[in-house]
């Protein structure tokens, strides 16, 4: 490797972060990108089918491997290995170079994958979703960086409507494929089923995808990384465990309340000290940059959080099996298609980008409006309906929070833009799905009680809750359990409304700067960078 020479001289403009020579180093013709993008494709698919996959098989793993009463660790060891490490690989590949990150965290994805397939014990199973988690927090930020190391902003947005596309696709199309799987095959097979995919887009790009590195000497952020992984865990343990493994007062989830305030402190001393910080706070300087971070969490917060409990409503309300519940989600993939490929084209050709996450916050806030309506009686054509206005909404906004947040940094920070998005909407989802499912539990359980008959009891807990027990109910008593559901569901979309109307506020407030294009062929000679392989 040699040294890269060349780029933006002096000091980058707070509003301009890249010059276009910077950006020079790096930016592929549309036909290289064109060869490159289906292995990034591929990644973000094996990331999103993961995480969405294993929900159905879990009740098999259990009848299988025992362990019930650690069945939420299965989920819970993957999500803390994944965001834990988000930031890291981003840091990790503006520092050291994105290919080599990105082809590490594939090959540890797929040994966890082939592990846990093999595992033989609920402890086994656990520990070998974690190693899957440590490779899947760079899928997402591999790709996401990898766009934004090759593609200009101008023209980013027409490729980040495919990753789009390819998010919903794997939304609607993991619960779907991880039943049939276990349903015809093993529950080891939802695991299995990786590694060709998987293996398939590590030997795609490492044959297509060729990269600038810079020689640079770098000093690691040992002491803030810890601090993060502290922090980190606290908040994800803090909202898996609180209201339902430990009271939200018991001493176990105030203790985890305070180390994660205390290590988040002690990560922002060290960030503003380290020659080489894991998460600069520099980038949190540009306006546009923090609006796009808050518009994460709260995207993560509102959607993530709310749409966990809409299966269990459909599964029961709507008589839905769970295969079927899956493509009942389907309007709002068509959603999510249309506006962020309209988004995506529009912004290549004119380069303006500020009404979109402003229309999306608008339509989300609609969306989670119209979804506090539904009830007991609702259609699966109505509630289709809804689905396509959160549908537009989620289009509109999330692919564009992205490209906002990457036009907000210098081209050194790309990674640090691309984990910190994904950072900041898992730990969003962690939070909205605690605090979303307190309002769940609270109000099922009001409604139950209200609704109880003489000498009958159902509980909001335990296998009584099924859906296949809930639907063998007699008559009155089950649909008295439908009333309850959806009075629930209402509840959850209810909190979930003033998230996504902030959203819109927040909106007004981007600055519309424009986005780079490709730099002047003159200008495009001045880096000399060396690709490597």
């Amino acid at each position: 490797m040699s040294e890269t020479t060349g780029g933006a001289g002096g000091a980058p403009d707070r509003d301009q972060p890249n010059g276009s020579a910077q950006a020079a180093t790096l930016m592929l013709e549309r036909r290289q990108i064109l060869i490159v993008l289906p292995g990034l494709l591929l990644a973000i698919l094996l990331a999103m089918l993961d995480q969405l996959i294993v929900g159905t098989a879990l009740p098999r793993i259990v009848g299988s491997l025992g362990g019930v009463t650690h069945l939420s660790w299965v989920v819970t060891a993957y999500i803390l290995a994944s965001t834990v490490t988000t930031p890291f690989y981003g840091k990790l590949g503006d520092m050291y170079g994105r290919k080599r990150l990105f082809v590490a965290a594939i090959v540890i994805f797929l040994a966890g994958s082939a592990l846990s397939g093999l595992s033989q014990s609920m402890a086994q199973l656990i520990a070998f979703r974690a190693v899957q988690g440590l490779g899947a927090g760079g899928l997402m930020v591999g790709a996401m960086a990898t766009l934004g190391d090759i593609v200009p902003p101008r023209e980013r947005g027409r490729y980040m409507s495919y990753m789009m596309v390819v998010m919903m696709l794997a939304t609607i199309g993991g619960p779907l494929l991880g039943g049939f799987i276990t349903d015809h095959f093993s529950w080891r097979w939802i695991f299995y089923i990786n590694v060709p995919v998987g293996g398939a887009a590590l030997v795609y790009l490492i044959a297509t995808l060729h990269l600038p590195t810079r020689r640079v000497s770098h000093r690691i952020d040992y002491l803030g990384g810890v601090l993060l992984a502290v922090a980190t865990t606290a908040i994800i343990l803090l909202a898996t465990w609180g209201g339902t493994q430990y009271r939200w007062g018991s001493p176990e989830i105030i203790g985890l309340g305070v180390i994660s305030v205390a290590a988040a402190a002690a990560f922002a001393v060290t960030q503003m000290r380290a020659a080489e910080p894991i998460l600069p706070l520099h980038v949190f300087r540009n306006g546009n940059f923090s609006l796009s971070m808050v518009l994460t969490f709260l995207t993560g917060l509102a959607m993530f959080g709310a749409m966990t409990f809409l299966p269990l409503y459909q599964q029961t309300v709507q008589r839905a099996s769970a295969t079927v519940s899956g493509l009942l989600l389907t309007p709002m993939m068509l959603g999510v298609t249309v506006t962020s490929i309209v988004a995506g084209q529009v912004t290549t050709k004119t380069g303006r980008y500020k009404i979109f996450p402003i229309l999306g916050g608008a339509f989300m806030a609609a969306g989670m409006y119209l979804l506090t309506r539904l009830g007991a009686d609702t259609t699966r054509v109505t509630s289709g309906l809804y689905y396509v206005v959160l549908g537009l909404g989620m289009g509109f906004l999330m692919q564009m929070v992205s490209l906002i947040a990457q036009n907000s940094v210098q081209l050194k920070d790309m990674g640090v833009a691309s984990s910190a998005r994904m950072f900041f909407q898992q730990i969003g989802g962690s939070l909205g799905v605690a605090a979303f499912g307190a309002v769940f539990a609270s109000r099922l359980t009001g409604s139950l009680h209200s609704a109880a008959r003489p000498g009958v009891r159902i509980s909001a807990g335990g296998g009584q809750f099924d859906p296949a027990t809930v639907n063998r109910l007699p008559g009155p008593l089950r649909h008295d359990v439908f009333v309850a559901i959806a009075h629930a569901i209402q509840g959850v979309f209810i909190w979930a409304v003033p998230a996504s109307v902030l959203m819109f506020v927040l909106a007004w407030f981007i600055r519309e700067v424009p986005l780079r294009g490709r730099a002047p062929a003159q200008e495009q000679g001045a880096p000399t960078t060396e690709l490597v392989s």
